[in-house]
């Protein structure tokens, strides 16, 4: 099973995505598991996780992010994407990245 996870500022705003991306997944029967967090929490986290999702409101924490999750993959989540709510297409893309 892959680990996603979508990093915000206090882990709330993602919360929505995630609901959206858990149908989708059930949808498509892809084993994941995912989850929001905020940046602090998501720092305790990153050696646990398949990859990283950053909201686009935390985009400028990106390389900041990547140096601590070493070979985990992390990404920001596409700004259209993440406004229109698509945990369809924002899975899609994780698992492309993850090669699932």
């Amino acid at each position: 099973m892959k680990k996603i996870l979508l990093v915000c500022n206090a882990g709330m705003s993602t919360s929505m995505l995630v609901a959206k991306m858990k149908k989708a997944a059930e949808e498509k029967n892809a084993e994941v598991e995912i989850e929001a967090k905020s940046l602090s929490e998501a720092k305790k986290e990153i050696e646990t996780v398949d990859i990283v999702l950053l909201g686009p409101q935390i985009r400028y924490e990106l390389a900041n992010v990547k140096k601590i999750a070493g070979d985990t993959p992390v990404e920001a989540i596409d700004m259209k994407d993440y406004g229109m709510m698509n945990g369809k297409k924002v899975l899609e893309h994780a698992l492309e990245v993850m090669g699932v």
